[in-house]
């Protein structure tokens, strides 16, 4: 039986701001829009990390504003 070979769609790429983690040991990253700190360290290995560009497909995010919510609750 003969199967076409169906076309795989490219996805649509932009440069997004990322922030990427400044050892060189490390290859973590985040997407700015998905971070929730305005300078975030690395969850790998807790580096700081440094604001860069990547050509990364585009993924929209429904809650614009990640860095104002509040991570969590204060224990009194």
């Amino acid at each position: 039986m003969y199967f076409r070979k169906k076309s795989i769609e490219d996805l649509i790429q932009e440069d997004t701001k990322v922030w990427a983690c400044n050892n060189e040991d490390c290859k973590g990253w985040i997407r700015d829009n998905f971070s929730f700190e305005y300078v975030p360290t690395c969850h790998q290995c807790l580096s700081p990390m440094i604001s860069s560009l990547k050509m990364l497909p585009i993924i929209s995010n429904s809650n614009k504003n990640l860095k104002s919510l509040h991570k969590g609750r204060l224990i009194s």
